[in-house]
């Protein structure tokens, strides 16, 4: 599948400010990647590997207006595999890199919800039970734009039953890493998404591959050009200003190429 992809972001900084941005679309040899970027110059600009080495982040120092324009078409290529019929791989034989997404988190308190897994789905192993919990999750949740904040922790939203797509994607992070199953957040550019914008889901390690699970049922493995990953959402931020930031205008738009 191949998808077109348009970001404008517009912000504005009263002084010099670093800012850390991660927008484009990750080269990497599931998806194949043809785009720019431009930025308004500023003082400083590098580019450096983001986490996992998965796409890169931007290094900005700037005062005054800020304009990142991106445009982009991705064909996807990743394996696309049902995670109901995969194997979890026993903690003992993870990849060492892996084995940090067992951990808790920031926004994945996952050591908290080890008693409610067991009792809930501990008749399930593996895909099945990641697959359970992502149909729970989106059965059981509601999409709510504007009823969580960037201190939303999983246990807020599990609690609220509400969210938006980067609190599900917590949820079932947490829920899967309660599991002894490695779980991650991937930010992404997604078909499908309404209202349209940077999403977040989550990515779970089975049968030795990473694959992409969506709770929130917007968007698909085959729909979705992957940005960046990380331990949860302050991994991932699409912009991270380290000084008072004021957005003027921002838009996303994704669609088949």
């Amino acid at each position: 599948m191949r998808i077109r992809i348009e970001s404008w972001l517009d912000y504005e900084f009263d002084h010099p400010t670093d800012v850390l941005l991660q927008v484009e679309a990750a080269m990497i040899p599931e998806q194949i990647v043809d785009g720019y970027i431009d930025i308004t110059q500023g003082e400083h600009f590098a580019r450096v590997p983001a986490h996992d080495s998965i796409g890169d982040r931007l290094w900005v120092r700037i005062q005054g207006r800020l304009v990142v324009d991106y445009r982009a078409t991705v064909t996807i290529d990743r394996v696309l595999a049902d995670v109901s019929i995969l194997p979890m791989v026993p903690p003992h034989q993870l990849p060492g890199e892996t084995v940090q997404y067992l951990m808790p988190s920031r926004y994945c308190p996952s050591d908290q919800f080890q008693t409610f897994v067991d009792a809930e789905f501990g008749n399930l192993q593996g895909g099945q039970r990641v697959a359970a919990l992502r149909d729970w999750v989106e059965r059981s949740f509601s999409y709510v734009p504007g009823s969580s904040s960037g201190d939303t922790t999983a246990l807020d939203t599990f609690v609220k039953r509400q969210g938006v797509c980067r609190d599900y994607a917590h949820v079932i992070i947490t829920l899967v890493r309660a599991s002894g199953i490695p779980a991650r957040i991937a930010s992404v550019y997604a078909l499908g998404v309404e209202p349209q914008d940077f999403h977040a889901v989550a990515e779970v390690f089975l049968d030795g591959a990473w694959h992409l699970v969506d709770a929130t049922g917007m968007a698909t493995q085959g729909g979705m050009a992957k940005i960046g990953v990380g331990r949860d959402a302050a991994d991932v931020a699409f912009l991270t200003a380290y000084g008072a930031t004021r957005m003027n205008a921002q838009a996303v738009s994704v669609w088949p190429a």
